[in-house]
């Protein structure tokens, strides 16, 4: 591969990515999955207006703006004792997210969201429930509700490493109507949610838009095989005696 070949390559992959990423799924049919992978999760940093294009608690971001955002409760998690990366469906990076300061939390979306929501979720000790509102702040009507059973402590289990909240079970539900928010209630600290998914029942949404620090691992993978091959050395040329 010629250098300017690979320059024009490397050229069309970073402006696909800056195109994917500036993206806004503005429909309420879109379906959207929120791994939350772009956030601090070992450090706890809060959800807050990543999602609506804003930061995280902790400065990360700016995220893609989704028009979505998370209450002061909605904390992320991504290591042990609470979390095991490895069991979190999400993907390279992903967190799990914890509501750890009060009974519950709201997440809205003004835009909203229709045809169904769906999460992943692990329950060590304490059910809850999730509750899905056709207003904002969990007004309007009662579109859906989700009881999350205990899951199970999964200390023990092969694959969590020692972790309590693990493995993590698919959960989801399919409503009439535009959905503008939703309630995840329960006792403190005691659910792990991953692969939020809005517009879709099944979690993690099949065909849902990619967040962008997952499309960039997958591009950078990209261009460093194109660099591979524009390294490798051509056959070596014959010689005649």
């Amino acid at each position: 591969m010629s250098p300017r070949t690979f320059k024009v390559i490397v050229a069309k992959l970073s402006a696909f990515v800056a195109l994917a990423t500036a993206a806004v799924p503005a429909g309420a049919d879109t379906t959207i999955v929120l791994n939350f992978a772009g956030l601090n999760g070992a450090s706890r940093e809060g959800v807050a207006n990543y999602y609506d294009g804003g930061l995280g608690s902790l400065g990360s971001g700016p995220g893609p703006n989704y028009g979505i955002t998370f209450g002061s409760d909605a904390i992320t998690c991504a290591t042990a004792p609470a979390c095991n990366t490895a069991e979190i469906p999400g993907g390279a990076g992903a967190n799990a997210v914890f509501f750890v300061t009060g009974t519950g939390d709201i997440m809205n979306r003004a835009a909203g969201f229709t045809t169904g929501f769906s999460f992943f979720y692990t329950a060590a000790n304490q059910p809850g429930t999730v509750s899905v509102y056709s207003g904002l702040n969990g007004t309007g009507s009662l579109l859906a509700s989700l009881s999350l059973p205990v899951t199970g402590n999964g200390a023990t289990t092969p694959g969590c490493m020692g972790t309590n909240f693990c493995p993590y079970t698919a959960f989801g539900v399919t409503f009439k109507g535009t959905a503008e928010s939703v309630d995840f209630s329960g006792t403190e600290n005691q659910i792990g949610f991953a692969d939020i998914t809005l517009g879709s029942a099944t979690a993690g949404g099949g065909k849902g838009v990619p967040e962008p620090a997952t499309l960039s691992l997958v591009v950078a993978g990209l261009i460093g095989l194109c660099f591979m091959r524009r390294r490798r050395p051509g056959p070596m040329a014959r010689t005649t005696s």
